[in-house]
């Protein structure tokens, strides 16, 4: 039987027309493993430092989160450079390890007055570590020293040092411990956040500081006024860094040593977004925070990068 005279022809165009069906294919497994990657549980897998459920604002507001939460003492006669202190962590270790953040204690203060702060941040997935000073007088450049001191034996030589992932730290402090938290930052750029809480410093200007930063002053603080500490440190940090300044309504200098849920909700956001990496905390950074009851002022940029 003679052969049909398109028969050979239609073999290319065949083969063709399976290759470019081929190719859709391909683009559109793509498309769909790109969804996949990009989806609601791709988040762990895209950044290994998350840590815990997806927050809610009732989440970060609650006086604890989703970790138990256990705490050790450490005496100053078994460290230098700082004086000891109280180390919170999270007591699951399934999930890997953690990032850690030291709190100073203020003028004449002791590590209860910022003690709230520890189980606080600590059942959010943080290892805690609210510290003694040398002496109680000591000035912000020395409680800057200690916090970075008191960093170095969580990390290198403590008990729980097996828990924290040292490339993520970060550093928080009341009165003059947060003004040693900026001093802190200055010296050490690797830190990953620091938090100033009502913060008091002869030196109000910080341009060297690259770490995320947010300062937390307020409106009633007779102590460090605003207007000459909380407020010229923050406009003295460069627009480059990741950098905010809350205020807080009705407050003084003394609020951050009791138990405040609009300090522990923006400190557990911030140090998410910038000791974690993790993006699911941005909503309670960006947009900036309104004016409300708790706030009377909130200025910064969005998270850089985000």
């Amino acid at each position: 039987m003679p052969q049909h005279p398109h028969t050979h022809a239609a073999r290319p165009a065949f083969r063709g027309a399976r290759r470019r069906l081929a190719g859709v294919t391909a683009a559109v497994a793509a498309a769909v493993a790109l969804t996949t990657l990009t989806g609601p549980g791709a988040q762990a897998a895209d950044n290994p430092y998350e840590r815990g459920p997806a927050p809610t604002e009732s989440s970060i507001e609650a006086l604890r989160g989703p970790y138990s939460v256990a705490d050790t003492t450490v005496s100053s006669l078994a460290v230098t450079g700082f004086g000891g202190g109280t180390v919170y962590y999270p007591t699951s270790t399934s999930d890997g390890t953690f990032g850690a953040v030291v709190i100073s204690p203020g003028f004449s203060a002791y590590q209860s007055s910022v003690a709230w702060l520890g189980p606080r941040l600590a059942s959010q997935g943080f290892v805690v570590f609210t510290i003694d000073t040398n002496t109680t007088v000591d000035q912000p450049g020395s409680r800057g020293r200690q916090l970075l001191a008191a960093l170095d034996y969580l990390t290198e030589r403590s008990s729980v040092r097996g828990r924290i992932d040292s490339s993520r730290l970060g550093v928080m402090g009341h009165s003059m411990g947060g003004g040693g938290s900026l001093e802190a930052a200055k010296s050490r750029p690797s830190l990953q956040a620091a938090i100033p809480l009502t913060p008091w410093n002869l030196d109000k200007s910080w341009p060297e500081v690259s770490t995320p930063t947010l300062i937390v002053g307020a409106d009633g603080d007779s102590i460090a006024p605003v207007s000459s500490h909380s407020e010229p440190f923050y406009s003295s940090l460069p627009s480059r860094t990741d950098r905010a300044y809350l205020e807080l309504n009705n407050a003084s200098h003394f609020s951050p040593n009791t138990s405040n849920t609009t300090i522990a909700k923006y400190s557990i956001s911030w140090l998410k977004r910038f000791i974690d990496n993790d993006t699911r905390y941005e909503q309670f950074l960006c947009p900036l925070p309104r004016p409300s009851l708790t706030i009377e002022e909130y200025r910064g940029n969005c998270p850089h990068g985000s």
